[in-house]
């Protein structure tokens, strides 16, 4: 509802500025508008509401000649060059601005001759197109500068959103290890001794008895506290382990926080398992550092697999101005070259000399 409104409203102002236009034209001075003038106005007017955001460059070459031999379509130009700026780029509005003002210039040299009515004329149009492109410039500016700001706010939301998560995933196998490690040592050490006590010779009935509760109890115990620590590291262990068939998606999950990613995968997809989780998890580290030390720049993403060459995994990005070291800076390309290393592999990190950060690894099959 919104954009009809103000589509209407630019229709009306469009009609508006044409009839100025029309009402100190040269060649009817103080006359009535014709009907053709009328029609084409009209009809330029229309052309801004269904064209003006889906097909810019058309509505301003059907304008431009229209606008040098009538005078209402004059009023739908300068609103069709804004929207030329708005949605394309800016050498595109510029050039056709150039060629229309040379074409009036001409145009209005011939029907005015050298006065100073041409040169008023000829300055206060194209001085009107000038500041309606100037202004869809502008326009186009603030909302690429908008979007930008978005991107960046989406992608900190998910990478806290991520830190989070990955803290508490973690928090859950330290309570899960804890859990296990002291209380089902406890357990079951009482549930050894209770049988014990309930096989002793030297036992009464009723010891022996009170024994085999607590054996069953101590028993059931163990059950509970495996229950609870499957509860505990569910969201961990139930997931499958990634592989090279789901680097796609976390490319996607990138993208989709706001980063410009770039994936090419050439060679075979059915490695082995380990070489495609390793591929993996060298691919999202290297992403997460992209993220943390070079927010904004593209990223690229190459895996080339072979059986006879193996896998070969390499990510660059541009480098950015250095900012302040993240904790844990460093952290994750350590644990890269530990795992790439336990599988036979190689790895290399480092700025390069065309001015890019680039993780290159390969691992054999």
């Amino acid at each position: 509802m919104r954009r009809w409104l103000l589509d209407g409203a630019v229709a009306l102002a469009a009609v508006a500025v044409g009839v100025f236009f029309l009402t100190n034209s040269l060649s009817d001075e103080g006359g009535a508008p014709l009907p053709l003038e009328v029609t084409l106005g009209v009809l330029s007017a229309a052309g801004l509401v269904l064209f003006r955001r889906t097909r810019p460059v058309l509505l301003v070459l059907l304008l431009l000649p229209l606008a040098v031999l009538f005078a209402m379509p004059m009023g739908a130009l300068p609103f069709a060059l804004f929207s030329l700026a708005v949605y394309r780029r800016a050498w595109l509005p510029v050039t056709l601005l150039g060629l229309h003002a040379t074409v009036i210039a001409v145009v209005y040299r011939v029907a005015l001759g050298a006065t100073q009515l041409y040169y008023e004329s000829v300055v206060f149009v194209v001085l009107v197109h000038v500041i309606a492109v100037a202004l869809g410039m502008l326009t186009r500016s603030h909302r690429q500068l908008v979007a930008s700001w978005a991107a960046r706010a989406r992608e900190a939301e998910e990478g806290q959103r991520l830190r989070v998560e990955q803290a508490r995933l973690a928090e859950r196998e330290r309570l899960a290890r804890e859990m296990h490690d002291v209380l089902a040592h406890r357990i079951s050490l009482l549930a050894v001794h209770a049988g014990a006590l309930e096989v002793r010779r030297e036992a009464s009935r009723e010891e022996q008895r009170a024994a085999g509760v607590i054996r069953e109890c101590a028993h059931d115990a163990l059950e509970d506290l495996r229950s609870v620590i499957h509860v505990l590291r569910a969201p961990a262990e139930d997931q499958p382990q990634p592989t090279l068939g789901d680097v796609p998606a976390l490319v996607e999950q990138s993208r989709v926080a706001g980063a410009e990613v770039g994936l090419v995968l050439d060679g075979e997809r059915d490695v082995p398992e380990n070489v495609g989780r390793h591929a993996y998890r060298i691919v999202q580290e290297a992403l997460t550092n992209a993220r943390k030390h070079a927010p904004g720049a593209p990223v690229e993403v190459a895996i080339t697999s072979g059986a006879s060459s193996g896998t070969e995994v390499a990510v660059r990005n541009a480098l950015t101005a250095p900012g302040p070291l993240l904790p844990g800076a460093g952290a994750g390309l350590t644990g890269l070259r530990e795992r790439v290393a336990l599988a036979g592999g190689r790895i290399e990190h480092g700025p390069t000399p065309s001015g890019e950060f680039r993780v290159k690894a390969w691992l054999p099959w």
